[in-house]
């Protein structure tokens, strides 16, 4: 075997053992249940050999009932162990990569901004469910198995053996090579077998992104292309997985064909000694029932080897995902203090990973803000606005300089404390397919529902919510569908409030909304900004009436930063000349 053959055989080895030594009882009983079969399976032909002989010498007829009962009672239970075997399998396979999947997900949610934005949904969903379900059967069943087949052959091999040295020397050599054989070529597929996986991703992220963007698909014409590109994406599928599907398929074709050369060998041999008197035609019977036999476990390893083909291949996947560490750290554990936060940057550069260290989105950005004040931020589209917002929650790290919260360096929190103690609401709300009470508690249930309740009637929703007449439990169709923007809006103001945050940050939510609508939002973020600091991004001037200072940026870089009271008085500010020409469209 070679070293890669080793090395992924391993790395098999280790996650077999990290996640099924959690159910260990059930695999144990598994087993015991498989190889218990196994040891039934090879006492059956001796049964059928002495009813056969019994037979021939015309013995008493209460013999042959006592061989023929306890063949059919070895017959059933066999197969009721097949089943129990089937049944604890399948539910093993199942709960060790459920715990599989639910690490998967949670190490990529970790994995930085970068490689979220460079992967769709669709072929995360792919990397986490597909290649993971490939490994179901080898955390259930596949080392028992093995184990067992090898059991069945050499057991087999041996009785031959016993039988006549000279059948069983013949078949051991037929029934070890193959098993050799199939050893050496255990990574045929293995490439094919990845490419498999990774076409199936593609396939997935293609559908899911253009699902995603239908709308705009039919309203721009865009069908035909999308279509053309789905059958393009579909055919490299259809190349890759067919590939993968012969290279693998190849293997038991060769396997079954050397196995059939070797059940005519026994058979030709069983003829030979019985015309020489030396076996009965019990023991001919008996010997082609063992050849038949052989057969099983070689089918069944060849199978084996192609599901570890696809699983070598799923591994090398799942290994890759859990090889990326994300450069966001979780922090040295320090939480930052209740109540209104203080903001400040000092010095702070950024620039993304793909971008141009020369011109980076944020240049030398100092400013602070202190607890309780409330900013309006303005500037054009690509000024760094929601850059520097991001930088609050940690999505990405300046690249020099520093961020503070309350006077601590952002690095120094918990990512968990940080993410609870700064919120956010966006122009894009996402609603999930669930009830009122996970949309608004994001799936907390020690919140208690009065609390709930409470923040809807603050929100001025009472109305809306006395209408449900499932209250709380009402399910919520998937992406707010039958939701008004403001009450979408709304409820993710709810979301905040439950938070509680310290730092509120708010992407003009109002921006799209009508007069009415956006009137009851107003009064929303009165409320959720009073006893809390706040940032405002701002696309209409109208927005920062409310607001207690002003900050300008323009290309990275502050253009102006002061009281809003203060900047409207003086003629010569920025913000003073925007206010008196109306230059509504200066943020859009």
């Amino acid at each position: 075997m070679n070293s890669a053959n080793r090395t992924n055989l391993r790395a098999y080895g280790e996650l077999l053992a990290r996640y099924v030594k959690p159910y260990s009882r059930q695999a144990l009983a598994l087993s015991v249940i498989l190889l218990g079969g196994i040891g039934l399976s090879l006492l059956s032909p001796q049964i059928v050999r002495r009813f056969i002989d019994l037979a021939q010498a015309q013995a008493d007829l209460r013999l042959l009932l006592y061989a023929a009962l306890a063949y059919l009672a070895i017959g059933l239970t066999v197969r009721g162990m097949d089943v129990a075997v089937a049944y604890l399998g399948t539910n093993l396979g199942y709960a060790t990569t459920n715990r599989l999947r639910e690490d998967l997900a949670r190490h990529l949610l970790g994995l930085d901004m970068e490689f979220q934005n460079s992967h769709t949904s669709g072929e995360l969903i792919e990397r986490i469910d597909g290649d993971v379900t490939s490994l179901t059967n080898f955390f259930s069943q596949f080392a028992v198995r093995l184990v067992g087949a090898f059991l069945l052959m050499a057991g087999v091999v041996l009785v031959m053996f016993i039988t006549d040295w000279r059948v069983g020397l013949v078949m051991g050599l037929f029934a070890f090579g193959s098993l050799g054989l199939m050893v050496y070529l255990s990574r045929y597929a293995v490439h094919e077998s990845e490419e498999e996986r990774q076409a199936n991703a593609e396939l997935f992220g293609f559908v899911e992104e253009r699902l995603a963007g239908l709308d705009e698909i039919r309203a721009n014409g865009a069908g035909p292309y999308t279509m053309r590109r789905l059958y393009e994406i579909g055919r490299s599928w259809y190349e890759r997985t067919t590939r993968a599907w012969k290279r693998r398929g190849s293997l038991w074709v060769f396997m079954m064909g050397f196995w059939g050369m070797a059940s005519v060998l026994s058979l030709g041999l069983g003829i030979l000694f019985y015309r020489q008197g030396v076996f009965t035609i019990g023991t001919v019977f008996m010997l082609q029932q063992y050849s038949m036999m052989l057969g099983d476990p070689i089918e069944r390893i060849s199978h084996q080897i192609q599901d570890l083909q696809k699983a070598l291949a799923a591994i090398d996947r799942v290994r890759s995902l859990f090889a990326l560490q994300p450069s966001i750290s979780n922090g040295h554990g320090e939480h930052l203090p209740e109540g209104a936060l203080q903001v400040q940057f000092d010095d702070v550069v950024f620039h993304y990973d793909d971008g141009d260290p020369d011109e980076p989105v944020l240049h030398h950005v100092s400013f602070q803000l202190e607890p309780g004040v409330t900013l309006g931020l303005l500037g054009r589209t690509g000024s760094g606005k929601t850059t520097l917002t991001r930088l609050l929650f940690r999505l990405w790290d300046p690249k020099a300089g520093a961020v503070r919260l309350a006077g601590q360096a952002l690095p120094r929190v918990s990512l968990d404390n940080l993410r609870q103690r700064v919120g956010m609401v966006t122009q894009e709300v996402q609603l999930f397919e669930a009830s009122l009470r996970d949309n608004l508690t994001f799936f907390d249930e020690t919140i208690p529902d009065e609390r709930v309740i409470a923040v809807i009637r603050e929100l001025g929703m009472g109305a809306w919510f006395d209408g449900l007449e499932k209250g709380l439990d009402t399910m919520l169709p998937p992406g707010g569908g039958g939701l008004s923007a403001g009450e979408q809006q709304l409820l993710a103001f709810g979301r905040v409030f439950l938070q509680d945050p310290g730092l509120v940050v708010l992407d003009e939510p109002s921006s799209r909304l009508d007069p009415a609508t956006e009137q009851r939002l107003e009064h929303a973020m009165d409320r959720l900004l009073q006893g809390r600091t706040g940032i405002i991004i701002a696309h209409r001037l109208a927005t920062v009436q409310r607001v207690d200072e002003i900050m300008i940026m323009d290309q990275g870089v502050i253009q102006e930063h002061g009281r809003r009271a203060d900047l409207v008085a003086d003629r010569d500010s920025r913000f003073h000349q925007l206010l008196t020409a109306g230059l509504e469209e200066a943020f859009a």
